[in-house]
């Protein structure tokens, strides 16, 4: 294998497919049992306009019936440099993003954080999303994309994390 192929070397999944949204919903559940780390990347397009509160909730099914909030991490890259600001910690409450355009947003989830959530009375769940909650309900173009490294059991084709 070559070890330069980004997709050998890490699980990409499309959370949020590419659309104009008022900053509002949730991604794709995602199970993180077999994973070490994961990133999801908000990807904001142009316009200087669209807030939203920014959340990573631990989930009981990959059909939520029940949602717990957790904390994260984050940084911002601001309207498409290859700058990144400093790593953030943000509490279960989340943090509200910035009206820009083109920033990506780097998301944190460490999977032991998932799994100590009590969700639905349990603790040992390993599904997680992030959801998006308007502040200002202005449309923009944005997507949240997986990035999941470092598997557990390293194979040429990756298990699926979204069942």
């Amino acid at each position: 294998m070559n070890g330069n192929i980004l997709t050998e070397n890490a699980h990409i999944v499309m959370g949020l497919v590419p659309d104009s949204r008022a900053l509002n919903g949730s991604s794709d559940v995602i199970n993180v049992a077999l994973q070490h780390s994961v990133t999801a990347l908000l990807v904001k397009g142009p316009g200087a306009v669209g807030t939203t509160t920014l959340t990573v909730e631990a989930c009981d099914t990959v059909g939520p019936a029940n949602t717990t909030a957790i904390p994260f991490q984050y940084r911002r890259n601001v309207g498409g440099t290859d700058t990144w600001g400093a790593l953030t910690v943000a509490t279960a409450a989340g943090f509200v993003t910035t009206a820009n355009a083109n920033d990506i947003y780097e998301i944190s989830i460490d999977p032991a954080e998932v799994t100590a959530a009590v969700v639905n009375a349990a603790r040992g769940n390993h599904y997680v999303r992030v959801t998006l909650t308007q502040v200002n309900a202005t449309v923009c173009d944005c997507c949240i994309v997986f990035v999941l490294p470092r598997q557990r059991y390293d194979q040429q084709v990756p298990i699926t994390v979204l069942t």
